[in-house]
């Protein structure tokens, strides 16, 4: 069973390791979530980085108890509420806990208008 805490969700089971997921939906337009656990007590940082290495934004820097948590990433919002307009293109989010680094690549796709599919998908990415 899931219960809901501050920043997302916790299991009622704890893990014995650490696990950045990859995050749904990917391709995303407005918001995708991403999904890690936590092995033991330790600061967690899951920063969200574009294409040339330059910081989008820490969806979490804080320590966190052993667990599985849920964050969200808006394209068109910050964690803070602010308006952003993120760009259509590769982006990377990195998870660094411990000793434990993983990275992730999501494709944000905002300015499509209309229905996705397989061949604006190809045209948008050639």
């Amino acid at each position: 069973m899931l219960t809901q805490t501050k920043n997302g969700y916790e299991s009622d089971l704890e893990p014995t390791e650490f696990y950045l997921s990859p995050n749904y939906p990917n391709p995303f337009r407005e918001k995708t979530t991403i999904k890690y656990c936590v092995a033991y007590e330790t600061r967690v940082q899951i920063t969200v980085y574009n294409h040339d290495g330059d910081v989008i934004e820490k969806l979490v820097d804080e320590v966190k108890q052993p667990g599985t948590y849920v964050t969200e990433f808006s394209a068109v919002r910050t964690h803070s509420g602010e308006v952003r307009n993120l760009s259509p293109g590769y982006y990377c989010y990195c998870m660094i806990a411990g000793d434990y680094t993983s990275e992730k690549i999501w494709l944000c796709i905002n300015h499509f208008s209309g229905k996705i599919n397989m061949k604006s998908l190809l045209q948008f990415l050639w």
